[in-house]
């Protein structure tokens, strides 16, 4: 890895085409960049405020070549990207962040060996491979647990919880799918996310804790500042920081912890670039999470995010935004933020809004009056 100093008026290539390359492509432009971006939808929510789009599978080696031509430096928008294509361009391309971390971060079972050897706390896991060991795995880690297939899953899919003996020929439909983790469950009070960054030089700088409340497995609320004392917000920090370090991060990671009622944390997942999370950095933070992803593989100085004011932002899913429309001309306060998505499919993230508040539980109140989520 060279310490390039990308200097605006270069191009960014982003690999993916989703609204987080849509958010980084609109921080990259205001920082005077052009970007070029590879997705195999067209008219995709980046491709519409890209400067070019590739239209191509993301595994394509003519079209990641083609990219690699255009571009002065690559990143990307999610971690289902193949390794293995990523790899091969890493050897004659600049991307910065590397492919080592999606090889990490796109298979549970390597995420959870990589967070035991950074030294962070995670649930008890076995990995299974077969009905059998399903069965020893459950009799070890005991009731409730939960299967997760290593490879694909999101938003909750690809996973099982298992309470009784009954339900453990459901979940071992998952190991069709492949070689899989069993957790125990953790008795959490409160799931909570740190958004860190690092450059090549190693510089790091974390966003506020945000505190998340998923409905149905999907990240429907961040609260920020999150509800949690500041001793183990601190420690929220170093373990972000303790992770980014270990895994020798570049751009943005961010780090899902569960909070135990006694103040313990373990860490859940990892997810190497933006995150639905950190979106409230747009409007509450002095700086977003996407200024910070760009000037991270530009290799530009970080800022220190400060929060402006506290916050809460909240999901759009396909069947929320009809609603939405009818709500927003009675909202001056509401910051409405939508992807472009063709299609508002059912439970599919079609955009979200950020209220900036002095009061979090009115506020929350307030929200939950709209019925847009009910």
């Amino acid at each position: 890895m060279n310490n390039t100093f990308i200097q605006p008026g270069k191009t960014i290539g982003i690999i993916g085409g989703g609204q987080l390359g849509r958010m980084m492509a609109l921080a990259a432009k205001e920082a005077g960049f052009r970007i070029i971006v590879l997705d195999p939808t067209k008219d995709c929510p980046c491709g519409q405020v890209a400067d070019e789009q590739i239209v191509a599978g993301y595994d394509d080696q003519h079209a990641l070549q083609l990219l690699a031509e255009k571009s002065d430096v690559i990143t990307f928008e999610f971690e289902n990207i193949d390794y293995e294509a990523l790899h091969q361009l890493s050897k004659n391309a600049y991307v910065p962040q590397g492919a080592e971390i999606i090889r990490i971060t796109q298979d549970r079972i390597t995420e959870k060996k990589t967070l035991v050897e950074s030294g962070v706390k995670v649930a008890p896991f076995e990995v299974i491979r077969s009905t059998d060991e399903l069965k020893n795995g459950v009799e070890s880690l005991g009731y409730p647990c939960v299967l997760k297939t290593s490879r694909g899953g999101y938003d909750g899919k690809g996973q099982q919880v298992i309470k009784t003996s009954e339900e453990i020929s459901e979940a071992e439909k998952l190991l069709a799918h492949g070689d899989c983790v069993l957790e125990s469950w953790i008795a959490f009070e409160k799931e909570i996310s740190v958004i860190v960054a690092r450059n090549i030089k190693g510089d790091m700088e974390c966003f506020p804790v945000g505190e998340n409340i998923h409905v149905n497995n999907i990240l429907h609320q961040t609260i920020v500042p999150a509800r949690i004392k500041e001793s183990v917000e601190n420690a929220a920090y170093e373990l972000a920081k303790q992770v980014a370090e270990h895994v020798q991060l570049v751009g943005t990671l961010a780090v899902e912890m569960f909070l135990t009622r006694d103040g313990e944390l373990f860490v859940n997942e990892l997810a190497p670039r933006p995150h639905n999370s950190g979106h409230y950095s747009i409007e509450a933070c002095d700086f977003s999470q996407f200024a910070q992803h760009i000037r991270s593989v530009c290799n530009w100085p970080l800022k220190k995010p400060e929060l402006l004011k506290p916050v809460i932002m909240v999901n759009i899913l396909g069947q929320h935004v009809e609603k939405l429309i009818e709500q927003i001309p009675l909202h001056s306060d509401w910051s409405i933020h939508l992807y472009g998505k063709e299609q508002a499919k059912y439970q599919r993230k079609m955009g979200h809004i950020t209220v900036l508040t002095d009061d979090i539980e009115a506020t929350l109140l307030k929200l939950n009056e709209t019925r847009i989520w009910n």
